[in-house]
């Protein structure tokens, strides 16, 4: 079934997209920063997150009951149509907990291990990412188009931290190193609304390491579409160990200093 319309999985992608964001924001309570503890508050979006995928699971099996899916909180099933959904449904679970607008929700469809659709729903911006392979990635409906290539001392670059304090502390000192040699940088906190800023022009260039596939399947597919190069360590794509989106004429330059730097690992040389 690899004749699968893309249009059908992008209008139920879009759907989807917008039923869970509806849910995430209208069922976040409004006291959650003052919530008790540290725990009940994250226990909160813990349970937000894991209703949100089962509501885009639960939505996209009743019309297409063969797919497969690979989601952040647990979905995981081959399905036999080639079709597969990839799905971050809280993507910026630290913004939601505190009530700042960058979250979003993940959704994208690969076909026979291929990335053919990707939505990213930004509830509290009020906007709506999504494109389609060949197609170009779209704010609604505005075609998007990544700026064109500055110099790395001129480009405004993104960036994000994991979880781990080891990893964290080496990511500092990449960002310690390449703060002097751009305009500026910034971490918004959300991977697929970074990926989707480089589209819209709004960031020259994003990078970051430990992103898992929800991560990156939807936001990867929106740059690429407007332009972007996306990729990891020099030849290899996009991974766990690197992500990086630029436009073309930065995206070598700045390849070359995180693979120098040691962005593609944890500050523990073998």
């Amino acid at each position: 079934m690899t004749d699968t319309p893309l249009s059908e999985l992008l209008g139920l992608a879009l759907e989807a997209g917008r039923r869970a964001g509806a849910l995430l924001r209208d069922g976040r309570p409004d006291d959650l920063t003052v919530a008790k503890t540290k725990t009940s508050a994250v226990d909160v979006v813990t349970e937000m997150d894991i209703a949100a995928e089962k509501l885009i699971t639960g939505f996209l099996s009743e019309h297409r009951p063969q797919d497969g899916f690979l989601g952040e909180e647990g979905a995981a099933s081959p399905g036999t149509s080639g079709i597969r959904w990839v799905v971050d449904p809280l993507d910026g679970t630290v913004n939601y907990l505190y009530g700042l607008p960058t979250w979003a929700v993940s959704i994208a469809a690969e076909r026979d291990g291929e990335t053919v659709v990707g939505v990213v729903e930004v509830p509290l911006r009020g906007e709506t990412f999504h494109a389609v392979l060949g197609g170009g990635a779209w704010l609604g409906e505005r075609r998007l188009a990544v700026r064109p290539s500055p110099a790395l001392d001129e480009a405004l670059v993104a960036t994000g931290f994991g979880y781990l304090r080891d990893r964290r502390a080496h990511q500092a000192e990449i960002v310690r190193q390449l703060l002097p040699r751009v305009r500026d940088i910034r971490r918004g906190g959300s991977a697929a609304i970074d990926l989707c800023d480089v589209a819209a022009g709004r960031a020259d260039a994003y990078y970051e390491r430990g992103l898992n596939p929800w991560d990156l399947a939807a936001g990867d597919l929106v740059a690429r579409e407007a332009g972007a190069l996306t990729g990891g360590r020099p030849g290899e794509p996009a991974s766990g160990e690197l992500a990086l989106a630029a436009s073309p004429g930065l995206f070598g330059v700045l390849q070359e200093f995180l693979e120098d730097s040691g962005a593609w690992h944890d500050g523990q040389r073998a």
